[in-house]
């Protein structure tokens, strides 16, 4: 069956509780105009699935067939965090849970801050990149999923900066536009931002 088959039977369930990745996944569902009804898998009363894989791949598959397998619907599934290539890729698969409360922003954003303090050198930037990627099963046991993956490049910063987003965004630079993350708007942000690409990849592929 197609995608565009599928998908216009009616619902997919966004296997998700995070309400910074709904609203973003809302806001760019809402942009796409897809012909389906998105469902945070949370109304369906869908607990979240235990991640023990050991990339954002795995963990999205393991989410996205979770959520299909107690739905019996369609689902898509996001994994993302930031990776900073000078800890090793870390936070990585472990960025919502990094100083250990899964989703304590705050503690995150301290934590990575204190890990790269001894590690900064003057005058040099810290790489960073956020990671997204979407797994989409059309039933829990779907032999192939389809993956779409975006990353979006940029610096860590210091300090914070900015109200707006969610996660790391505070601490996410971008020297092209000379703005973090957290100064961005949402329709800004999912221009260009690792969820977005993913989002842009997964649309292009409903229209082959």
């Amino acid at each position: 069956m197609s995608a565009q088959a599928w998908l216009s039977q009616g619902t997919l369930v966004l296997a998700s509780n995070n309400k910074g990745k709904i609203a973003e996944f809302e806001k760019l569902f809402a942009e796409l105009q897809l012909p389906v009804d998105v469902v945070p898998q949370g109304q369906l009363n869908i607990e979240d699935a235990v991640e023990d894989g050991l990339s954002f791949v795995e963990n999205a598959i393991i989410k996205a067939r979770h959520a299909a397998k107690i739905s019996g619907k369609p689902a898509i599934a996001d994994d993302s965090g930031i990776c900073v290539p000078i800890l090793g890729g870390a936070p990585g698969i472990y960025s919502a849970r990094y100083a250990g409360e899964h989703g304590n922003d705050t503690a995150n954003n301290e934590k990575l801050l204190s890990k790269l303090k001894p590690l900064r050198k003057e005058n040099e930037v810290i790489d960073g990149m956020f990671v997204c990627v979407l797994a989409l099963v059309q039933h829990a046991e779907d032999p192939l999923p389809q993956i779409f993956q975006g990353i979006w490049k940029g610096e860590i910063l210091e300090v914070p900066r900015g109200e707006n987003g969610f996660g790391y965004d505070p601490l996410f630079w971008l020297p092209e536009l000379q703005l973090s993350s957290a100064e961005m708007n949402k329709e800004e942000k999912n221009k260009i931002s690792h969820r977005g690409q993913a989002m842009q990849l997964f649309k292009a592929s409903l229209e082959k």
